[in-house]
C-alpha cells in the first residue's frame, strides 16, 4: 500500500523527533498537567501520522500539528467544565535537583513560568505561540482562530499582568 503512511515524510521516528517536545509543550500550557498533556500529544501525533492530505510546507505542517493540539487541550478542557472531577494528577509534581549556582536562576524561572500558567488561556495560549515559540502575531491568530488585533491584545494585556506580577524580580538576579 502507497500512503501517507509509507511516505519519508510521514515517518513516526521524524514525526516524534520533530513534534513530541513541542505538541508536549503546547499541551501542558493549555492543561496544567503533564499526564494530560502526554495523552493530547499521543494523540496528536497519531492523527497527523494518519493524516492524508500533503502539507505544502514544514512550515504548514508545524501549525497544522500545534493547532490539532490546541484543539484537542481545549476540548478536553470543556469536557472536564461540563464533567467536573477531582484528579490524582492535582498533586504537585517534583522537580529535579538543580546544581547550587543555579537557585537564582531556577527561582527566577520558576516565578516567571508560575506568573504565565496563572494567565486567563487566552493570554496564555497567545503568550506561549508568540513569545516561546517564535510565531508571528498573525500567525498566532490563524492557530487558535482569533483576529490579529485580539491577539496582539491579548498579549499587550499578559505583558502588563506579568510586569505586575513579577516587578523586581530581575532585580536581584545575576545576568
Amino acid at each position: 500500500m502507497t500512503g501517507p503512511r509509507n511516505a519519508p515524510d510521514r515517518d513516526p521516528e521524524r514525526l516524534v523527533r520533530d513534534y513530541a517536545d513541542l505538541v508536549l509543550r503546547v499541551c501542558y500550557t493549555y492543561l496544567r498537567s503533564t499526564a494530560d498533556a502526554e495523552d493530547v500529544c499521543q494523540d496528536t501525533l497519531v492523527k497527523l501520522l494518519l493524516h492524508d492530505e500533503p502539507f505544502h510546507d514544514p512550515g504548514h505542517e508545524r501549525a497544522w500539528v500545534i493547532r490539532v493540539a490546541a484543539n484537542a487541550c481545549r476540548n478536553l478542557l470543556r469536557d472536564r467544565g461540563a464533567h467536573p472531577a477531582v484528579g490524582l494528577d492535582d498533586v504537585p509534581e517534583p522537580a529535579a535537583p538543580q546544581a547550587s549556582g543555579e537557585d537564582a536562576h531556577r527561582h527566577r524561572d520558576e516565578r516567571v513560568l508560575a506568573a504565565v500558567m496563572a494567565l486567563p488561556l487566552p493570554q496564555r495560549e497567545a503568550v506561549y505561540l508568540h513569545y516561546y515559540e517564535g510565531y508571528p502575531t498573525r500567525e498566532v491568530a490563524r492557530i487558535v482562530g482569533a483576529t490579529d488585533d485580539a491577539v496582539r491584545q491579548r498579549l499587550s494585556r499578559a505583558r502588563a499582568i506579568l510586569r505586575d506580577d513579577l516587578k523586581g524580580d530581575y532585580d536581584d538576579v545575576p545576568a
